[in-house]
């Protein structure tokens, strides 16, 4: 599987950004609805298997003059879903996400500066996965605007990157199951409204 612009661009957008020394930058907190990252493997070569997270939460700051913008986000790891009940069990296990000692999947992206020309910009992070970090680029597409259906503003991005799960002590199954992981998030996150009082 070739590696994609997801995981070397969760997560510029995914789930949380926390902007810092912006004067005008806005919170935004993610949509749990409409944000799933989903993941891509090879099963034994015959086919690429798909699953998702059902639980992601967070913060965006970004700041729509100097179009800055930072994230910090956090899925719950439990909340893996591979459509079969017993399957997703398996993968909250100790051989692949050991959801009972490593809750969360964490992702932090510092402070930012979205381009102006190219629609996809590709942003450094850290990613936190069984209690390791390393550091993931992504390719992100942003979009901030009105919502169309809701009195808010919104942030929206697609995400994708690719990681290597052995990178994060993974190692069940390789070769066989692979090691390359695609990972494509869509992150929609809602603008804080300050109260007036």
């Amino acid at each position: 599987m070739k590696t994609s612009l997801l995981f070397k661009a969760v997560l510029q957008a995914s789930a949380v950004f926390a902007l810092t020394g912006a004067a005008h930058a806005e919170t935004y907190t993610v949509d749990s609805r409409h944000t799933f990252p989903v993941f891509e493997v090879e099963h034994f070569t015959f086919s690429i298997q798909r699953g998702r997270f059902n639980k992601t939460a967070g913060t965006i700051q970004y700041d729509a003059t100097s179009r800055k913008v930072s994230a910090d986000i956090t899925i719950d790891a439990a909340s893996i879903d591979m459509g079969l009940d017993e399957w997703s069990k398996h993968m909250r296990g100790e051989n692949f996400l050991n959801t009972d000692k490593f809750p969360t999947i964490h992702f932090v992206i510092p402070e930012f500066q979205l381009s102006d020309i190219v629609k996809v910009n590709f942003i450094p992070g850290d990613l936190t996965l069984l209690g390791v970090t390393k550091p993931v680029t992504l390719a992100v597409q942003v979009s901030c605007g009105k919502h169309p259906m809701l009195p808010r503003e919104v942030c929206g991005a697609n995400i994708e990157t690719t990681i290597k799960r052995s990178d994060f002590g993974m190692n069940y199954g390789l070769p066989g199951i692979g090691d390359e992981v695609n990972i494509i998030a869509p992150v929609e996150a809602l603008k804080v409204v300050k109260d007036s009082h």
